[in-house]
């Protein structure tokens, strides 16, 4: 999901990224994990830091590519794992060829299997970095594993499918704190420069005080098909993360908590309610979990507001954006895609030909930045824990997803006492556990219908 990432504004950059979607794509097959963990320092007269990377999709591969691409390596890959081989054994053979001796993964440090990231983890020694990049359903759980062995961490998003998951991520970042252990989380944009220079021009008072934040992500994507009946139900839903609440929270948790962790970012607080609609075209012959539009509104306790859009039907009015609206004007935070597309407006009109200031292009991308912070943080010992922040901006939402599910207000409180869980034991699943939720006689999984639906 990202690679060479030296410049945001470099056509290879985009393709380079195209490709790893492309290739991880492909890899799906069945199969299952196995595996172990490890701790954080170096060997006397090596420097190089060792990374393990859990789930081999197109993210995890774009983030080791944005480790070898830091000027705070040498960084190595050493160990591997997915619960797909035909995944692992893609992504191995992609990242060797065109990194070579930096991919040190021989056969006996490549795990597949539901234990393998514990495997991969205890490949690694004090100092290295467990790279979390599989299932927000099954993240909380490798999180307190890795710091119980004194690894450092980067962890994609999302990090937790439901509130009980928030605070394993809230109380493992805590244990890391008194380790001392360093752990990067997946919210990119939080280390865009040209947003990082909003903030502050916004904490300065420029736009006067914030009253909405509102975001969109509108654009299209696949719905799921018919299980083969040739295909396991437990690797069908993993393998379809993205379409199954338990495995990943469901798309909108997934791909919105970056808009989400935005609004909250600019607001400097977190919502004290969300309410919203959701739906899907009558036309739906959707199988999985996902609904097509949702629009939630988070309220702050200030009273502000934060709105964020999405819709994922085809042929349809697309756009993927942040706007922010003070007392003075409005700005641009964020552009298509995530780019670092940040403007100041003369007043309330978001129109190019209103423009007062622009920041320029970014030449460090945000997803190479917070490999770099993470890199120079364990080299030079600075406090680096985005675990708790991660944590709560995921909270806010699970809030949200949950608010428009059900068609109910749901309070932060509400969110965070909440011991609703989608799948109680998802640490104890093996390859022959049943599937946590079973298709009707149509091939069709539960979907969520507000005023019946309960999530919170």
């Amino acid at each position: 999901m990202k690679t060479d990432r030296h410049s945001s504004n470099s056509t290879q950059h985009k393709s380079s990224r195209r490709e790893l979607l492309k290739w991880s794509g492909k890899a799906v097959a069945a199969s299952a994990l196995a595996g172990v963990g490890i701790p954080a320092v170096h060997a006397a007269g090596d420097d190089t830091i060792r990374l393990a990377l859990i789930g081999c999709g197109g993210r995890g591969c774009g983030a080791v590519v944005d480790a070898f691409n830091s000027p705070n390596g040498p960084v190595k890959l050493v160990a591997m794992a997915d619960f797909f081989e035909n995944r692992l054994a893609g992504a191995h053979k992609t990242l060797s060829e065109r990194y070579g001796a930096r991919v040190d993964v021989p056969p006996d440090r490549r795990f597949v299997g539901f234990d393998a990231w514990r495997q991969a983890i205890d490949s690694l020694r004090p100092g290295d970095v467990a790279m979390l990049a599989g299932y927000a359903g099954f993240r909380p759980g490798q999180l307190e594993y890795a710091v119980d062995k004194g690894v450092n961490v980067f962890m994609e998003k999302s990090f937790a499918a439901d509130p009980p998951g928030v605070r394993r991520v809230i109380r493992a970042g805590e244990a890391a704190e008194k380790k001392n252990l360093k752990i990067a989380a997946g919210l990119q944009c939080r280390h865009s420069r040209n947003r990082q220079e909003l903030i502050r021009r916004i904490r300065d008072g420029q736009l006067g005080d914030i009253q909405l934040v509102r975001a969109y992500r509108m654009q299209p994507c696949g719905a799921l098909g018919r299980r083969p009946e040739t295909v396991k139900d437990l690797h069908w839903q993993i393998r379809n993360f993205t379409h199954f609440l338990w495995v990943s929270g469901g798309l909108f948790a997934e791909m919105n908590i970056h808009q989400i962790d935005e609004i909250c970012w600019v607001k400097g607080d977190w919502p004290a309610a969300a309410h919203g609609v959701s739906g899907r075209a009558a036309n739906s012959t959707d199988c999985g979990q996902n609904l097509d539009s949702f629009t939630i509104e988070w309220t702050f306790p200030d009273g502000a507001k934060g709105l964020d859009v999405v819709r994922w039907l085809p042929n349809c009015h697309t756009e993927f954006a942040t706007y922010i609206h003070g007392t003075k004007c409005a700005a641009q935070f964020s552009g298509d895609t995530h780019e670092g597309t940040v403007h100041i407006y003369k007043d309330q009109r978001c129109e190019r030909s209103n423009i007062v200031w622009r920041a320029p292009r970014e030449t460090i991308t945000p997803w190479q930045a917070e490999w770099d912070a993470l890199l120079d943080a364990i080299r030079n010992d600075r406090p680096h824990n985005e675990a708790g922040r991660a944590a709560l901006s995921n909270l806010a939402d699970i809030m949200g997803r949950a608010a428009a599910h059900s068609g109910k207000v749901v309070t932060w409180d509400e969110a965070m006492a909440s011991d609703f869980q989608f799948c109680p034991n998802i640490d104890d699943l093996t390859d022959d556990s049943a599937p946590p939720i079973q298709a009707d006689a149509h091939g069709r999984y539960p979907v969520p219908v507000p005023g019946q639906w309960t999530e919170i």
